[in-house]
């Protein structure tokens, strides 16, 4: 397997790899596009899938982007940072509020293993209608069902049922 396999499979991988360096070089140069004028075909090249009608304000941040599927009326305010090691699927009619950050890059938790400087990934699942209020953090592996809410500041460290409500550090559920 390469290491791009590796990595978006949630084994451990070296980010090093050539292939992975130049492909976070090839984001950077998108970005940069896009977070300078806009351009949306930056943007469409960068994600795996982008639906015509989701809007992303920049300033936006990933890693690479192709392991980034949208759906539509997605709506991402400004300072969004999507690190997409792993798959992020985001469904149909999501809100994200400013600063919305979504991590499924990880690191071994054995100190020794680390310094092998080997990293891991897990995706991240977002479902139709959701909304994550601004500067919430979704951590690696978390799926957040269809039409739940994510409270601004929130750091979401499970999963979220669909229909639910949490707001926290961590996130917890709360009231209707």
């Amino acid at each position: 397997m390469t290491a791009r396999e590796r990595m978006v499979a949630g084994e451990l991988y070296d980010a090093l790899d050539p292939e992975l360096v130049e492909a976070r070089e090839r984001a950077r140069q998108l970005l940069a596009r896009y977070n300078v004028s806009g351009d949306r075909e930056a943007l469409t090249a960068l994600f795996g899938r982008l639906a015509d009608d989701a809007v992303v304000e920049p300033p936006f941040h990933c890693d690479y982007g192709f392991n980034i599927s949208v759906g539509v009326r997605l709506y991402a305010n400004v300072n969004c940072v999507f690190l997409d090691c792993a798959p992020i699927e985001i469904g149909d009619n999501v809100l994200l509020g400013p600063a919305v950050h979504l991590y499924t890059a990880t690191h071994p938790l054995d100190s020794a293993e680390r310094r092998s400087g080997l990293e891991l990934a897990k995706p991240i699942s977002v479902g139709d209608d959701a909304w994550l209020g601004g500067g919430a953090i979704v951590l690696p592996g978390v799926t957040i069902g269809a039409r739940a809410v994510v409270g601004a500041g929130s750091v979401v460290t499970r999963d979220v049922s669909a229909d639910e409500r949490v707001a926290g550090n961590p996130a917890r559920p709360i009231g209707r």
